[in-house]
């Protein structure tokens, strides 16, 4: 498919939120070794983790205890990890520190940047999307991120049999998020959900009736 451009976007919302001592300390001290800045400038993966293994690309990590638990279990898998919350970068440096993991850089910035200006074409392993903000009222469903364009993006970065994961827990993004793959030439949908770590945030939402659903579709040669 080549380079994509031209997307129609919605910014990405910027949380506000104050990091702690601790968080603010992780960030001064790991950020010029583990940190990425989302400036545009192309990557060179190899050069970032000092060796070539298959990358996953994790948007949105929240505070980092998934993509610390699914780093330390695939210790052969590199993990670009992409938020804009400070406190979450701040915990997920902390946490690779604590981890001692040699197999995770953190991202702080818009996804979306990464992906067209930053990664080249069948450069990625995986992308993982896991309880993106789901824009429950109709008027902020252009905010959503799983939508065709970024469909049409992942899949330029994927390499084929490469695989899109997304996990919800709002039955109507699921359904959005289902059939823009289903119908997708792109992707495959499969049956079997592979293993990802079960979060906080989820069990959050299974105590309010939200049970998550999780879409996996892989890249089609």
């Amino acid at each position: 498919m080549g380079r994509v451009s031209g997307l129609t976007e919605v910014p990405t919302f910027r949380r506000r939120g104050r990091a702690t001592l601790g968080q603010a300390d992780a960030l001064s001290r790991l950020w010029p070794a583990l940190g990425v800045a989302v400036d545009g400038a192309p990557l060179d993966l190899p050069a970032l983790f000092g060796r070539h293994r298959p990358v996953a690309l994790e948007v949105g990590f929240g505070m980092g205890e998934a993509t610390v638990a699914f780093a330390a279990a695939r210790p052969d898998v590199d993990v670009l990890a992409v938020e804009v919350h400070p406190p979450g970068l701040g915990s997920l440096l902390r946490l690779v520190e604590e981890h001692g993991l040699g197999n995770v850089r953190v991202a702080d910035g818009d996804a979306r940047v990464v992906l067209r200006s930053m990664l080249q074409p069948a450069s990625l392993e995986e992308v993982r999307v896991f309880f993106p903000d789901p824009w429950p009222k109709r008027r902020h469903w252009k905010r959503r991120l799983v939508g065709a364009a970024f469909a049409d993006l992942v899949a330029d970065r994927l390499r084929p049999g490469g695989r899109l994961h997304v996990a919800t827990d709002w039955r109507p993004y699921a359904e959005q998020v289902r059939l823009l793959l289903g119908g997708h030439p792109a992707y495959a949908v499969l049956d079997e959900v592979p293993w990802r770590p079960f979060t906080r945030f989820e069990q959050r939402g299974i105590a309010a009736g939200r049970p998550a659903v999780d879409l996996v579709a892989v890249r089609q040669h």
